[in-house]
């Protein structure tokens, strides 16, 4: 049972109340399996059950915001729905204290055909508004919107960018006791996204609930009081930010996270102590390296699993070069020695390759570069610029080149690229090995600044 607006409740329970709810699909194989599942006997099954939540218990007392995270798949948007009542539990029910708004996926409760001002009036009535209530709170919506003269077109016509805008004005601007909202907030630009999360705060000082579900790990670490970490339909923790993350990232780089549903698969995973479907054979389809075939090479990552297995690499990353030297493992590490992809603004990472040698190469060259997920360089370099050198590198040897830093990039997400590359005795540069966009860094913070990377400055105010 799912009660979405219950009225039996004390001013002392939790403004939102989950217990035990789980979400169960029915997938047939064939299309008459759905027939004879609705029709027949009931004595045999004729479909597999799938389940998209699996008892999964929580509760958000009033005045929190609580995000949520989990991989794709891991049940976040299904749990969103059953709140708002949008879906109904298999098992388990739902408890819910306050006036709900919600900003769920795009175009959700928006007639295409309407005008953009015609979808205020019927979201507004939906939610239970008169038009009189509707007609004073139309100028602040239209406002916050801020789309011009496209309030008066058809909403079909809108970019996602102005869908997201008039949504999310309508969500915010009928005086919600609880907020919901669902990834929209990554389709609007940057300028929008900022109005939205200064609206978050002034809620938050308003002793208003949030619930929202996000990609944006940066924005889940600097305005949720608690995060819950799901995976694959179930509940795995619930607690600080800053500890769920970190489990997420475990999962992250565990693979796809199929057989973890607690703290202590994650922790076993991540340690090499349990194997996670998914994972094996992910390297059976490429052709192993010289490197490869030899255990001794890899003699420093546990049980002779390569560091680049811990990774989600880019299906479509570009590697070209001679392959005199060859790039045969890479790894990024964050400042508590875990491989990982995200990485805490402001803490220490390292970045790592391995290159075997199948000629030899005088003076190598070992690079990154980090740029943007639209192809503008940011930042990186390479053992030439920092004047480190090897000297001549002969066939059949190994070198591990690891580079540490400080992460001073914004919050968000871009492109690793690495290379060993080297000049020739008449001044050539050649590419021996290079993947391109190879892997997406995360990079999650509690504050950004303007541009690219944080200077770090040191601020003060005094009264003169």
């Amino acid at each position: 049972m799912s009660d979405t607006q219950s009225t039996n409740l004390t001013p002392s329970d939790p403004a939102i109340t989950v217990s035990h709810v789980s979400k169960v699909y029915k997938l047939f194989s064939r299309r008459r399996d759905r027939f004879l599942d609705a029709f027949g006997n009931g004595k045999k099954k004729h479909y597999t059950e799938s389940y998209a939540l699996n008892d999964v218990s929580f509760a958000i007392e009033r005045g929190q915001t609580v995000g949520i995270i989990g991989t794709n798949g891991s049940g976040k948007s299904t749990v969103l729905k059953i709140i708002t009542g949008v879906l109904t539990p298999t098992e388990g029910e739902v408890k819910v204290d306050g006036r709900i708004s919600a900003l769920l996926e795009l175009g959700a409760g928006f007639n295409q055909e309407y005008t953009g001002i015609e979808n205020v009036y019927l979201n507004g009535t939906m939610i239970g508004f008169s038009k009189e209530e509707i007609d004073a709170k139309l100028d602040d919506i239209l406002s916050f919107a801020d789309i011009g003269e496209f309030v008066y077109q058809p909403v079909k016509t809108y970019s996602s960018g102005m869908f997201v805008r008039l949504a999310f004005a309508v969500a915010i601007n009928i005086e919600p006791e609880i907020l919901i909202v669902d990834e929209a907030l990554s389709v609007g630009d940057v300028f929008f996204q900022s109005k939205c999360f200064r609206k978050f705060e002034e809620f938050k000082r308003e002793g208003k609930t949030i619930l929202m579900v996000s990609h944006d790990l940066s924005s889940i670490r600097k305005y949720c009081d608690k995060v819950i970490l799901l995976n694959k339909g179930v509940k795995i923790a619930e607690g600080e930010p800053a500890k769920m993350i970190d489990l997420y990232k475990k999962i992250m780089v565990t693979g796809n996270g199929e057989g973890i549903s607690s703290v202590e698969d994650i922790e076993k995973a991540a340690a090499g102590e349990l194997t996670v479907s998914g994972q094996e054979g992910k390297e059976e389809e490429k052709k192993p390296t010289i490197a490869e075939e030899k255990k001794d090479l890899l003699s420093d990552v546990k049980d002779g699993a390569t560091w680049k297995s811990h990774f989600t690499v880019n299906p479509n990353v570009n590697p070209y070069g001679t392959l005199e030297a060859e790039i045969v493992d890479f790894a990024v590490v964050d400042s508590e020695g875990a491989l990982t992809t995200s990485i805490i603004k402001g803490s220490r990472f390292s970045i790592k390759s391995k290159v075997y040698f199948h000629s030899d190469v005088e003076d190598p060259i070992f690079t990154f570069t980090i740029k943007t997920p639209k192809g503008t360089d940011v930042t990186g370099t390479n053992t030439n610029l920092e004047k480190k050198s090897v000297g001549t590198a002969h066939a059949g040897e190994t070198y591990v080149c690891t580079f540490t830093q400080d992460m001073n990039l914004q919050g968000g997400e871009y492109l690793l690229s690495i290379s060993c590359t080297g000049y020739d005795s008449a001044g050539e540069l050649h590419a021996y090995n290079r993947l391109y966009d190879l892997l997406n860094l995360t990079v999650i913070s509690e504050k950004n600044t303007v541009g690219f990377y944080d200077m770090n400055s040191e601020t003060t105010i005094e009264k003169v």
